[in-house]
């Protein structure tokens, strides 16, 4: 078995999207026009944004950050991913989001890939949102002290 991550990604005009926000794949297979399979390498994080609807509406928004597990470690399932991550980060309903959404820019805005950030950032945004709270921001000053603490392997 492979230690890869696979993410299902599917686009139906109006319908369906499956997306990925950010993350760094190692591979990418095109099925067809509307489908592809994106693989993780172990221990990398992406962001996995799921929204359906349909002749009445959205019924689903859904956001999750994950770090890529291994199939020898522990895990959560989600749809579209196999085996499955580590949840740093799941929120539904369009407004989580959203703000979701907007907090990834504003990393992005630092020059520094979200992929990159703390993991610890997400799960505070998780915990924050999903109370309905404002998360901190991500600065500079926080990522610099990530890099540090992964250095020492901490």
């Amino acid at each position: 078995m492979s230690d890869l991550t696979t993410v299902e990604l599917l686009w139906l005009k109006g319908r369906i999207e499956n997306r990925i926000r950010f993350g760094r794949p190692v591979s990418e297979k095109i099925i067809d026009r509307h489908r592809r399979v994106l693989s993780f390498a172990t221990g990398s994080i992406f962001a996995f944004v799921r929204w359906t609807s349909n002749d009445f509406g959205t019924v689903l928004s859904r956001i999750d950050i994950l770090r890529a597990a291994s199939s020898r470690q522990r895990y959560s399932t989600v749809p579209w991913v196999l085996p499955g991550g580590e949840s740093l980060l799941r929120l539904s309903g369009w407004a989580k989001v959203e703000r979701t959404l907007q907090l990834i820019d504003a990393v992005e805005a630092l020059g520094i890939n979200p992929a990159d950030a703390a993991p610890d950032y997400w799960h505070h945004v998780h915990n924050r949102l999903s109370v309905s709270e404002t998360p901190r921001t991500y600065t500079q000053a926080r990522h610099q002290s990530w890099l540090r603490r992964r250095k020492r392997g901490l």
